[in-house]
């Protein structure tokens, strides 16, 4: 039996097997309402078979976005559109689906990657001032980010609250916490975007505390049987940054306050970042948190092939494995999977005819 298509409860959320789909951003939404792109880009991704979808980072404010074309719920306008979006997708598939919300810091306020991704001044058509925990940019020459000062860091976490109310009300099964990849809750996680001197920044405590409140106003806010979780960048990648030991206590501290699950990715915080890239370069860090915390994982990062997903799972190093890039190139990945494992999976009865000659239980 494939221990990749057995199932996997994230708190009281049943999975039919760990392959979980990555929030990834499309930048295609227009003023922070979904469109007709994201009604074909998830209705396709919820047809692959895969146990969970997490819709890309949304903002929980126009000024968390990374870039003018980012999905955002944080009105009723934007709830209403995502709520048309979900409507035709579950119209034709049950996978269960969660929700990444975000606030980009310093990131924020950038031009769509096929149009360079580089930052946009403030007094632009399409850019806004840029926060964080301390005026230092991302980049040499971007704009100054605005030292958050006391008041909007409550907004902000009020904000995250707010867009889990949201998120229930449409019917989400699951939120993910975006804490990763050098977007606001990473800046204040790392002593190299953190030069704070209150309660916000310091020591190892006082860096965590956005996130743990953060993770409490969600908690608090979300449907109490249905899961909650975070994803995290487990090391900066460049010395004096955050790394996996902070993460492995961040991680000991959330499971104690009953965060369900981690999704443990790395890097994206500072220019000088010297990740080595390979199949399975992230996963040891999913496997050290999880075996010092007990927290349920999801490992990322160059899984492209069923064995090696597998191999994952089956030796405990994470509970479940991500896709994101993959699934783009292949949104069929986990009909693959299953195919080459000799597992079965769901399908659409529409596409039950295209089941391989040789495969004749791979749609049970």
């Amino acid at each position: 039996m494939s221990h990749l298509f057995t199932p996997l409860c994230l708190g009281k959320l049943e999975l039919e097997n760990r392959i979980v789909i990555a929030p990834m951003c499309q930048y295609s939404a227009d003023n922070g309402k979904a469109t007709a792109w994201h009604d074909m880009h998830l209705g396709n991704l919820a047809q692959s078979g895969a146990g969970l979808l997490i819709i890309e980072a949304s903002a929980i404010e126009p000024e968390g976005r990374i870039t003018y074309g980012d999905l955002g719920l944080w009105d009723d306008e934007t709830e209403a559109a995502l709520g048309k979006t979900l409507a035709a997708v579950r119209s034709h598939s049950d996978m269960p689906i969660a929700i990444q919300l975000a606030h980009a810091g310093r990131k924020a306020s950038c031009e769509k990657p096929w149009d360079g991704g580089g930052a946009i001044e403030p007094d632009h058509e399409n850019g806004w001032q840029v926060v964080a925990p301390s005026a230092v940019p991302f980049r040499a020459g971007d704009p100054e980010p605005e030292a958050l000062n006391t008041s909007r860091i409550r907004e902000i976490i009020q904000g995250f609250a707010d867009a889990a109310k949201r998120a229930d009300r449409l019917g989400l099964d699951a939120i993910e916490i975006h804490g990763a990849h050098g977007y606001l809750l990473h800046q204040f996680l790392s002593p190299h975007s953190n030069k704070r001197d209150d309660d916000y920044g310091g020591s190892l405590e006082n860096r965590m505390r956005i996130v743990i409140e953060v993770y409490d106003a969600v908690r608090a806010a979300f449907d109490p049987a249905k899961p909650v979780g975070i994803r995290i960048s487990a090391s900066d990648w460049v010395e004096g940054g955050w790394d996996i030991d902070q993460s492995v206590e961040l991680a000991r501290v959330l499971k104690e306050r009953g965060c369900d699950f981690i999704h443990v990715s790395s890097g994206g915080l500072h220019i000088d970042q010297n990740i080595p890239v390979g199949p399975n370069y992230q996963v040891p860090f999913a496997d050290r948190i999880k075996s010092e915390t007990g927290m349920t994982t999801i490992a990322v990062g160059l899984i492209t092939e069923a064995e090696q997903a597998e191999a994952i799972v089956f030796t405990g190093q994470a509970d479940a494995i991500a896709l994101a890039r993959g699934i783009l190139y292949d949104p069929r990945w986990p009909w693959h999977a299953a195919a080459s494992l000799g597992a079965e999976v769901k399908a659409a009865n529409q596409y039950l005819r295209c089941q391989p000659r040789t495969l004749k239980k791979l749609f049970g």
